[in-house]
């Protein structure tokens, strides 16, 4: 574009340069504030119709302090690993069965994952109903501390 035609040069020595009122061209005020200004006020239609999600929640995230997270452990692991575990001291063998203090590991939940190779006799703070049948089919036992053996989910129904 040639510089004699642009429209600077043909509004020189207009106070406005066409916007009518100088205070319309000026600052933020004739488009009613800067950014999101307004977007609950004068300007709610046009948020509503192309930002219908700008406002409200994004849902909610517990507190750590108040989630409690099981550290667990399956009974085909126990099963594979009983020599690693005797040599730990975690298992201890008495006669032809073995004996798991998980209340002295990390360990806090006993799932039924896998095999049982061996007769067990396990003591822990929780266990699933699976990991029980499957250690009791073969002789064993499971003593869970908080008095709760089974998964918290089922019903009988």
């Amino acid at each position: 574009m040639a510089h004699r035609d642009r429209r600077t040069r043909h509004f020189r020595g207009s106070r406005s340069h066409g916007w009518g009122i100088t205070q319309k061209h000026r600052g933020a005020g004739n488009r009613g504030g800067h950014g999101m200004a307004g977007s609950k006020k004068h300007k709610w239609s046009y948020i509503s119709k192309y930002f219908p999600d700008y406002f409200g929640g994004r849902g909610f995230k517990r507190p750590q302090s108040q989630v409690e997270c099981d550290t667990t452990i399956n009974v085909g692991f126990i099963s594979e690993n009983i020599a690693k575990l005797v040599e730990s001291g975690l298992a201890k063998k008495s006669g032809n069965s073995y004996s798991l203090d998980l209340t002295q590991s990390e360990f806090t939940k006993l799932l039924g994952t896998g095999k049982v190779k061996v007769k067990l006799e396990v003591k822990v703070a929780k266990c699933s109903a699976k990991a029980k049948e499957k250690i009791e089919a073969l002789g064993g036992k499971v003593e869970a501390s908080d008095g709760e053996s089974g998964d918290a989910g089922e019903t009988g129904g």
